[in-house]
């Protein structure tokens, strides 16, 4: 389950029991399960249902926060704006981009613009970032796909893209979406960019590619 989301006066939102800038208690904003059920709502609605949520994204994946505020107060109930904009500061993966906010220690946080900053199914066209790419990436995946991605590589499936993780242990916690044991594919992303193939980072260590061939992989041994 994960934390709870409070906001300091001062310093914003933040997770946990106290500010870790001022060490305050804050005010309560969401507990941990609604977090969650929220932080999924909005990943959805950004990356794959915009339409279905009643929000309309651009070329580039924005929304408006306030046509995305109107969308999961009409969901849930309990959601307002500053439940909104909690579990945007505050997601640990950094899945979502935020622009032209203000002051996010404001009861409201509102304004500005929204997007998911990777995993989109509709079709949009992420800006380019100048963040350094590791030499060695990885992905996590059931089991039973290990043989045809030995033979075909990896590619994006239901995604525009095909997505990468900066540690073993965040790739194989992704894997466990898929499968209880989930196997943990090395990539040679230094060979990559050496033959001219790009990788972009998204969100904290999140990076993005059209695809792998099979010839930058190779499985990690339990």
């Amino acid at each position: 389950m994960p934390d709870a989301v409070r906001r300091c006066p001062e310093d914003g939102f933040f997770e946990g029991d106290t500010c870790p800038v001022c060490d305050r208690g804050g005010s309560h904003v969401l507990d941990g399960g609604r977090r969650r059920q929220l932080s999924k709502f909005v990943s959805g609605a950004l990356r794959h249902f915009p339409e279905d949520a009643g929000i309309e994204v651009d070329e580039a994946g924005w929304t408006t926060f306030d046509s995305l505020r109107v969308a999961v107060e009409q969901k849930y109930d309990w959601a307002d704006g500053e439940a909104l904009a909690g579990v945007l500061a505050t997601d640990p993966k950094g899945r979502f981009e935020r622009t032209g906010t203000s002051d996010e220690s404001s009861a409201a946080a509102a304004g500005g613009r929204v997007r998911a900053a990777y995993g989109h199914s509709v079709g949009v066209t992420l800006d380019a970032t100048d963040d350094p790419v590791p030499a060695t990436l990885y992905h996590g995946t059931a089991p039973q796909n290990a043989d045809s991605i030995r033979e075909a590589g990896l590619k994006p499936m239901g995604r525009q893209r095909v997505h990468l993780s900066e540690s073993a242990a965040t790739a194989r916690e992704v894997g466990r979406r898929h499968a209880a044991d989930p196997v943990v594919f090395v990539v040679d992303a230094a060979a990559m960019q050496a033959d001219d193939r790009r990788i972009v980072k998204r969100g904290t260590e999140t990076y993005t590619t059209a695809r792998v061939p099979p010839q930058y992989l190779s499985l990690v041994e339990n």
